[in-house]
């Protein structure tokens, strides 16, 4: 009998358990997870603190999700060491699990720089798991100021979730503008006025380099006062298990598109995985829900001995600030076509007869069918672009591509 063991227990982990459980319903399966809590919607802990969703409405499976794939969870429990010879997993109690297949779902751990004085602060957070949205709502009043280092998309769904229940929230950032991965300038300052109007402050191209207790001294020489203190400045994927018997890893654990790592018996889905981005060709961490689940359910299906790839990853976000819909996927390259006005933007960004990549801001689109467009590297000459360019719609492609993508008779 197969024994699988799975270290994590995010979204990638719940989908490498249905892979392998749609192959072998017999195997062994062991989950190693960190955190108590069972898996859960990360994206969810800012709408959390903001009130629009309590734990329960969290899971990401049902209560009984464990039970009925018969897995035995290690809650609470780290692994420290893969002993690769005798395929067994050393947990931080002493214990060992031993494996015939292994999935490395680790994520991603806060990125701290070494700012001089942090440990002088008394109230300071992160904001990427359950346990961090939960710490930080106890240290919140409403005469709190709090400061957020970090004006990416973990230090912005901080701001929105807590802005309701503070005094004030300054967010500040090096980079010159907010979401600066995924955003130009232009699309960011319409993100960055909205937030403003919703009484979140901003201080941009500075940022923290020194704290005392209770005050930060940015870059430029400002002083800025605070209560609490939420790093968000970034995140690494968690590589060291498999780095430390000698796999390959890069800025995540390099797989392949069955998602099996260099050693022989392991593989790695979710946030810790680089894997293929269809988007450039090259090997990349798309650390992105969608992505993780796609990624988690081909390394199981993969463990248990069944053809599974994912090779159609892409970078892409779907989020939203205060009744202001983003939506972001593939690369910035390419001819341009613009529609914009002081509230919204779309650009459609096309080469070589292919829709490359696509920014919408405050725009109620159908944007799975661009970002389908993208995967697929539909050409846009088996389509009206004409009529794609101003609304994605489905009537733009002909009858026979729609017949066999959405099946039926059309």
């Amino acid at each position: 009998m197969n024994r699988y063991v799975i270290i994590g227990n995010g979204v990638a982990a719940a989908a490498c358990i249905e892979g392998i459980r749609s192959t072998d319903p017999a195997g062994s399966i062991d989950v190693v997870s960190a955190e108590r809590h069972d898996v859960y919607c990360r994206p969810l802990i800012s709408y959390y603190l903001e009130g629009k969703t309590d734990l329960s409405r969290m899971r990401y499976r049902s209560q009984d999700f464990y039970d009925s794939a018969n897995c035995s969870v290690h809650r609470g429990r780290k692994a420290v060491r893969i002993r690769k010879d005798a395929q067994e997993i050393e947990l931080d109690d002493g214990s060992v699990l031993p494996y015939t297949a292994l999935c490395l779902a680790t994520g991603s751990s806060p990125f701290v720089p070494p700012f001089e004085g942090l440990d002088t602060v008394e109230n300071r957070f992160s904001f990427l798991t359950l346990d961090d949205a939960l710490a930080l709502e106890k240290a919140l009043t409403p005469e709190s100021r709090v400061l957020i280092v970090g004006a990416g998309l973990i230090g912005l769904k901080c701001a929105e979730g807590i802005r309701a229940r503070v005094a004030q929230v300054t967010v500040c950032d090096l980079a010159d503008r907010v979401l600066s991965s995924i955003l130009d300038a232009e699309s960011a300052g319409i993100v960055q006025r909205h937030l403003e109007e919703h009484g979140i402050r901003f201080c941009l191209k500075d940022s923290a380099v020194l704290f005392e207790h209770d005050r930060a001294q940015t870059k430029s020489g400002a002083s800025i006062p605070f209560d609490v203190l939420v790093l968000a400045v970034g995140v690494r994927a968690n590589t060291s298990l498999l780095r430390d018997i000698g796999g390959e890893t890069d800025r995540g654990i390099l797989v392949d598109s069955c998602m099996r790592t260099s050693v022989c018996g392991i593989w790695a889905a979710g946030d810790c995985a680089q894997g293929y981005d269809l988007s450039t060709g090259t090997k990349r961490v798309l650390a992105l829900l969608p992505n993780a689940v796609m990624q988690g359910y081909t390394a199981g299906v993969s463990m248990a001995g069944s053809s599974s790839s994912f090779d159609k990853g892409i970078p892409m976000n779907a989020i939203g600030f205060f009744g202001l819909h983003i939506m972001t996927a593939g690369v910035y390259e390419g001819d341009l076509y613009e529609e914009k006005d002081e509230r919204s933007l779309k650009r459609l960004y096309t080469k070589d007869d292919l829709l490359k990549g696509f920014i919408l801001v405050g725009r109620q689109e159908r944007a799975g069918i661009y970002t389908s467009m993208i995967r697929e590297k539909t050409p846009l000459s088996s389509l009206d672009f004409e009529a794609m360019r101003h609304m994605a719609t489905t009537a733009a492609f002909s009858s026979e591509a729609r017949r066999k993508k959405f099946g039926g008779v059309v």
